[in-house]
C-alpha cells in the first residue's frame, strides 16, 4: 500500500465517521420528535389466547425501511470481528430502522383513522454487501406490520 493510498483510506474513513454521525444524530431527532407526535395512538401485542378488542373497522399496517452501512460503521464492525464482542455500531443501525419501520407504518394507520395498532410484528433482513465470499453487511431492511382497529 502506497502513501497515497494509505491517505484515501483515512480520508474516507474520517468522511464517513463525520457524515455518517451528524446524519444519524439528525434522524434519531426527527425519529424522537414523531414518536412524540404519535403518542396518542398505540401499538399493542397480544398473545394469542387473549381476546382482541371489539372494532368497527380493522386494516393492515406496514411499515418498511432500507438503511446503509456508511464507511467507518463497516471499518469498526471489520475490526470488532476481529476480537469478537458487541458491535455496537451496528446496534444504532438497528434501532433506528426499528424505530423508523414502526413510525412509518403507525402513521399510515393514523392518517387512516386508527384508534391503536395491534398486534405488531418486526421483520429484519440484510441487502447487499460486497459480491463473492465476504459477507459484510451492505444494509439493513426493517419491516413493521400490525393491524390498525377504529
Amino acid at each position: 500500500m502506497d502513501v497515497s493510498s494509505f491517505y484515501i483510506f483515512l480520508l474516507l474513513l474520517i468522511l464517513g465517521y463525520a457524515i455518517g454521525s451528524y446524519l444519524e444524530r439528525r434522524h434519531y431527532k426527527s425519529i424522537q420528535q414523531r414518536e412524540h407526535e404519535t403518542l396518542h395512538v398505540p401499538i399493542i401485542t397480544i398473545g394469542a389466547k387473549q381476546a382482541m378488542p371489539n372494532a368497527e373497522e380493522a386494516q393492515l399496517f406496514v411499515g418498511t425501511v432500507v438503511i446503509s452501512v456508511d464507511y467507518f460503521k463497516r471499518f469498526s464492525a471489520a475490526l470488532r470481528n476481529l476480537v469478537g464482542g458487541r458491535i455496537t455500531v451496528y446496534e444504532t443501525l438497528l434501532d433506528r430502522g426499528r424505530r423508523e419501520a414502526l413510525l412509518r407504518m403507525k402513521i399510515e394507520a393514523i392518517e387512516w383513522g386508527a384508534d391503536k395498532v395491534m398486534n405488531v410484528r418486526i421483520e429484519t433482513a440484510t441487502i447487499g454487501g460486497r459480491s463473492g465470499n465476504n459477507n459484510s453487511l451492505g444494509s439493513i431492511e426493517v419491516i413493521a406490520y400490525g393491524t390498525g382497529i377504529k
